[in-house]
């Protein structure tokens, strides 16, 4: 598999040749002849308040589409082959806009495939403070603040343009934040891209800049089932974590102090492991310092090894399943990686062609900043300033 050299945070860097200008019903003939076995198109999805949805759908020429919406940045399907050329959707979504956006229906909000932010996983209290000034956040998490709130990212309508690029095809979203949504402060301008290479890779790159000091950890929040999204438990999969620490959290998801070893836990997930480490037994595990209404198996922040703050990406999780083949392994530049079994799936949701998505139905690796970062100095920092760019890379690279 060839190896993808991140480009620059800017996000002008990120885009290569020309900008298709499209009707909503996809690239012009001649366009798509130019990308030859490659190609992005754009279709209708709903209407958002007034506002127009739009699905876009990038194929790789190699057996791979991946389609994505405007709305929260959800990736809605990836359709990627087995070892026998099979092609299945291997995440869960749904097949309207509707239903994404049907509060009564989607129980526990379950973030299917979004964008979460500003600050992606959990804040204690819902409260932070910066240069001694206190901010306070919606608490739609319990006591804590959760995955930016009660309408964070994942329920916003970003702006998205197709753009070809010299990695394949992609398409380009933004989301300008007002001073003051959801608590935080600073006008935040949030980007991310999505391409998907002939090599058989979704890469997701988001940056964000902002006017005042606040606070990012932008998350891509998709459920992996490599088996086909409605396949049932992720159980007979098999998990490593490169990783040796993992933050242990109390019955709220709160880090409840350090990182500890995974050594001699349910939580370890090791490579070196032998044998491969499966997800059942995590599944059958009940977590450490858990409340009677936390799940069993693994919603937990791993701290990946070798983080340096320099943008270098290391592989932070893999994922195969061993009865078609497909193996998953997530790249990134961030410090932690949050693993989460589909523990709070309860059956009750119907997906993707009246599939229906079973507890541990689905697989979590949200690539981050360490949960409720803001109120521990010595973890890596959320915070953001005027005049930086905050960047975040993730590489979702398949084999079969």
């Amino acid at each position: 598999m060839t190896h993808t050299t991140p480009v620059s945070p800017a996000f002008a860097a990120l885009l290569f040749g020309a900008l298709f200008i499209l009707h909503e019903t996809g690239l012009s003939t001649n366009t798509k002849h130019a990308l030859k076995k490659t190609e992005i198109t754009k279709t209708a999805f709903g209407i958002a308040g007034s506002a127009k949805v739009y699905l876009f759908t990038l194929t790789n020429g190699s057996g791979m589409t991946a389609t994505i919406t405007n709305y929260g940045g959800i990736v809605t399907s990836l359709r990627v082959p087995d070892r026998h050329g099979v092609v299945d959707n291997i995440v869960l979504g749904f097949d309207s806009l509707d239903t994404y956006t049907n509060a009564a229906y989607i129980k526990g909000c379950p973030y299917l495939g979004a964008i979460v932010g500003r600050y992606g996983n959990r804040i204690a209290g819902g409260e932070f403070s910066l240069d001694g000034k206190k901010y306070t956040l919606a608490k739609n998490n319990g006591a804590n603040h959760l995955h930016g709130g009660v309408k964070g990212f994942d329920k916003q309508l970003w702006k998205g343009t197709p753009v070809a690029t010299d990695r394949g095809p992609a398409v380009a979203f933004e989301f300008v934040s007002p001073d003051g949504d959801e608590g935080y402060p600073g006008r935040l301008v949030a980007k991310a891209v999505y391409t998907l290479t002939p090599a058989g890779e979704l890469i997701v790159e988001m940056t964000a800049t902002t006017d005042a000091p606040t606070i990012v950890n932008l998350v891509n929040h998709s459920y992996w089932n490599l088996a086909g999204h409605g396949s049932g438990s992720i159980a007979d999969q098999e998990l490593t974590v490169a990783a040796d620490r993992y933050l242990p959290v109390d019955a709220g998801g709160i880090p409840a102090g350090s990182l500890s070893p995974v050594e001699g836990t349910p939580f370890d997930f090791r490579p070196e492991r032998s044998p491969r480490g499966r997800c059942g037994p995590a599944l059958e595990a009940i977590p450490p310092n858990a409340g009677p209404d936390t799940p069993t198996g693994v919603d937990h922040c791993y701290a990946v090894r070798g983080w340096q703050p320099d943008g270098t990406l290391r592989t932070a999780a893999t994922v195969r399943d061993p009865a078609s083949g497909r193996t998953l392994e997530v790249l990134s530049d961030q410090p932690g990686v949050q693993v989460y079994m589909g523990g709070f799936l309860d059956g009750t949701l119907t997906g993707k062609g009246g599939a229906v998505y079973v507890r541990n139905g689905g697989l979590c690796l949200e690539t981050q900043k360490y949960p409720d970062s803001v109120h521990h100095a010595d973890w890596p920092s959320p915070r953001l300033d005027p005049g930086q760019t905050y960047s975040h890379t993730m590489v979702h690279r398949f084999t079969r």
